[in-house]
């Protein structure tokens, strides 16, 4: 499984990769810091699974989505926010999942094993 981490914030992305090295050893991870280099990044990493973060600088992580999935469309998308009002905004925009970084790590764990069961 191919997974890519998306976050403005080094440390966040660090923790994820963390938490992701934890539960799936076996996962291939790649980080960018912005919605741009994420949709750079698609076509040559072509991840299964893109954690993003909603607010970022240079392209935020709903129109990252919209890029994401207009390239890779079988390519699964957890937006992930400080703010769980995003998260109404993140289905529409057609997201796979969102999970409010407030949340206990088991509700990503949980989304996770959700999303992947469905690659699978």
């Amino acid at each position: 499984m191919r997974v890519l981490i998306v976050d403005d914030q080094r440390r966040a992305r660090q923790s994820m990769k963390a938490l992701l090295g934890a539960w799936y050893p076996d996962a291939e991870v790649c980080e960018a810091a912005n919605g741009v280099e994420a949709v750079n990044l698609i076509g040559e990493f072509q991840p299964d699974l893109v954690l993003m973060d909603v607010r970022m600088p240079k392209m935020d992580g709903l129109e990252g989505l919209t890029q994401i999935k207009a390239v890779r469309r079988q390519t699964r998308v957890i937006l992930l926010s400080m703010y769980p009002d995003y998260e109404a905004e993140a289905l529409e925009a057609s997201a796979d999942a969102f999970v409010s970084k407030s949340d206990p790590p088991e509700k990503l764990r949980e989304t996770l094993a959700r999303i992947i069961g469905e690659i699978n």
